[in-house]
């Protein structure tokens, strides 16, 4: 019998293993100043020291934009910084209506809801969709969020996984369901640790041509992508062949929460049924506000997304310049792989000591084994200074190290 006082150490073990794999993960202490953006102030052993960070999911800077930081001041001046209980119990503010019917025309679609996180949406949605129509098959892309996964998870009808990114792998799927059954197909637009992005018009055909329905996550892609910042579909003139369009306010909008849009009665099943939602405070108002002032300068400036694919292409340029294997990806992604859990967390850790550039190693299971990298993010407020002593610093730990300068044919 296990007595009380041994599960502590019992727990100690599980973590022992976990560092002696280089899966630990320490969470660096770093405060954001105001307009600094991406200088970040690094709470080290030693002491604050100023650090440039390349992996933050603020892809635009617009965390620290002024008209945001604005609309964020005067909903603190205006009103409660709460939101005071869940959507049904007082939760309901003005900003989070206004927010709603912003989201729904970013995306061309009749209706959005918002949730407290991309995370909560997903598991909300996802569950509802494949709960709620008798005998529903989801078929979901094997290469999907966990927050998709858990979702799926949660929902009462057959799951189906299908190969990434593979039309051919999908329709061999849905060829076998009974056409009467209610079908669900559910992927993203980018992949966000490889930099992938989905065929969305084939499986949008796929699902005209078998009776199912498109869900549609676009969190990596929502405000950079698109004439109006809607994300993928909208760049590829797909959007109204999607039916649920799902996308977060805490990437590239710079706030935090999450949503999904579509028509009217399937955005109300997921208000009216999904758990994650029902139960949850709501976003709080002084967030909302910041969300609105942000997707709409997104929705009508180019500028930012225009200075982050420069930065982008530059920097995959210079990386494959000096042979360090720079993954193939189609987005604005630059994953590099290292390919030992050890070793990228010991690059991660001497570009940070030794240079002041913030990265975060990416391992198992965020990736699969065999495949751990690094993950750059360039944006607009890194500058070509940065950018050389990114690549100056990236280049020499590299060396140090003994990392391979060719990558071997990998499945991302």
């Amino acid at each position: 019998m296990i007595r009380s006082a041994e599960y502590p150490a019992l727990f100690a073990a599980r973590l022992d293993a976990l560092k002696r794999e280089g899966r630990y993960r320490i969470f660096a202490e770093l405060t954001r100043p105001a307009g600094a953006f991406p200088r970040v102030r690094w709470a080290s052993p030693s002491g604050v020291r100023e650090v440039i960070t390349w992996c933050s999911n603020d892809y635009l800077g617009m965390g620290h934009h002024p008209l945001v930081r604005a609309a964020m001041h005067r909903a603190i001046d205006e009103g409660a910084t709460g939101a005071g209980g869940t959507r049904n119990i007082g939760g309901t503010n003005a900003l989070h209506v206004e927010l709603e019917r912003l989201l729904a025309k970013l995306h061309g679609k009749a209706a959005a809801l918002t949730f407290t996180s991309g995370y909560s949406a997903n598991l909300a949605a996802l569950s509802v969709l494949g709960s709620l129509l008798a005998d529903t098959v989801i078929l979901s892309d094997a290469d999907n969020h966990n927050s998709m996964i858990e979702g799926i998870r949660r929902a009462t009808g057959e799951r189906i996984i299908f190969e990434h990114n593979s039309p051919r792998a999908l329709e061999a799927k849905l060829a076998e369901i009974d056409p009467g059954r209610p079908k669900l197909i559910v992927f993203e637009s980018v992949y966000s640790m490889s930099g992938n992005i989905a065929p969305i018009g084939e499986f949008a055909r796929l699902a005209r041509k078998y009776g199912a329905m498109t869900y549609l996550d676009e969190v990596h892609a929502v405000g950079m992508y698109g004439e109006r910042g809607g994300g993928v579909a909208q760049e590829r003139g797909v959007a109204d062949q999607i039916d649920v369009i799902q996308g977060t306010l805490g990437k590239a909008f710079g706030m935090q929460g999450g949503y999904v849009t579509g028509e009217d009665p399937v955005v109300d099943c997921i208000r009216s049924f999904g758990a994650s939602f029902i139960f949850s405070t709501s976003l709080a108002p002084v967030l909302a506000a910041g969300a609105i002032a942000s997707v709409t300068h997104l929705m009508q400036s180019p500028e930012e997304r225009r200075l982050q694919r420069e930065r982008v292409a530059t920097m995959k340029s210079r990386l494959t310049a000096i042979g360090l294997p720079v993954m193939p990806s189609q987005s604005h992604i630059v994953p590099v792989l290292v390919g030992d859990p050890v070793k990228v967390k010991t690059l991660t850790d001497r570009l940070q000591e030794r240079h002041g550039i913030y990265l975060q190693p990416i391992n198992y299971p965020t990736v699969p084994r065999g495949s751990e990298r690094i993950r750059i993010a360039p944006g607009p407020c890194h500058t070509a200074a940065m950018l050389d002593a990114f690549v100056a610093a990236l280049d020499a730990e590299w060396s140090e190290l003994g990392l391979m300068r060719t990558a071997p044919a990998i499945v991302a």
